[in-house]
Formats: C-alpha cells, sequence, structure tokens
C-alpha cells in the first residue's frame, strides 16, 4: 500500500528555515516522481518543487527558485524539502505527491497519483 506522510512543518520567522520530509512506504522512490505542493487558505493547490528519481531532474517554481531545494533523504525512502529566506507568503499547507514515472516533472497536479495528508508552514513574526 503506497503511503506518503510528511513531517516537519511549524511555526517560523520571516528569514527563517524548515526542513520538511515525506517519508514514503510501499514502494521505491527509484522509479518514481515526487513533487511538493502547498495550499494556502483561499487559494488553488500549487507546484512547489518536483524530483524525478530516474535521472535527477529537479523543478522549482519561480517563487521559489534559489530559496528551496530538495533531494533525497541519504539511505531512506524519504524525501525532502530544504525551505531558506522563508516569508509570509510562503505560509500554506505542504502536500508531496508521487506518480511512477521517469525523464523529467513537473507540477501539474492531475499526473499525482498519491498524496500525503500535509504539514502546515506558518511564517510569521
Amino acid at each position: 500500500q503506497v503511503q506518503l506522510v510528511e513531517s516537519g512543518g511549524g511555526l517560523v520567522q520571516p528569514g527563517g528555515s524548515l526542513r520538511l520530509s515525506c517519508a514514503a512506504s510501499g514502494f521505491t522512490l527509484d522509479y518514481y516522481v515526487i513533487g511538493w505542493f502547498r495550499q494556502a487558505p483561499g487559494k488553488e493547490r500549487e507546484g512547489v518543487s518536483c524530483v524525478s528519481f530516474s535521472d535527477g531532474h529537479t523543478n522549482y517554481d519561480d517563487s521559489v527558485q534559489g530559496r528551496f531545494s530538495i533531494g533525497r533523504d541519504a539511505a531512506k525512502n524519504s524525501v525532502y524539502l530544504r525551505m531558506n529566506s522563508l516569508k509570509p507568503e510562503d505560509t500554506a499547507v505542504y502536500y508531496c505527491a508521487a506518480y511512477r514515472g521517469w525523464g523529467g516533472c513537473g507540477h501539474t497536479l492531475a499526473n499525482y497519483d498519491y498524496w500525503g495528508q500535509g504539514t502546515q508552514v506558518t511564517v510569521s513574526s
């Protein structure tokens, strides 16, 4: 049974950092694409970053380029999202998602078959 569980959210001041983790079970990351998405109150869910483990391709939304980084936790079947220089507009529930695929990745929600339950990130002073 495929399962994704996010962790690492919390309250942080503007300019601070957080590291989210997405623990995967029921499948091996090697043949999957993992994406991070976020949804702020009253807004649509949007893609933040993704990684294709078959070729190492990564993709970032313009709003987080240079501040966020995505990668695989060493020796673990999990994916992290490192978030630096956080801004109040980064406040949202963050979700990880997955689909079996290779050769690049994108942020089209309909492509993702499996979703976690989300973790809240609040950036406020």
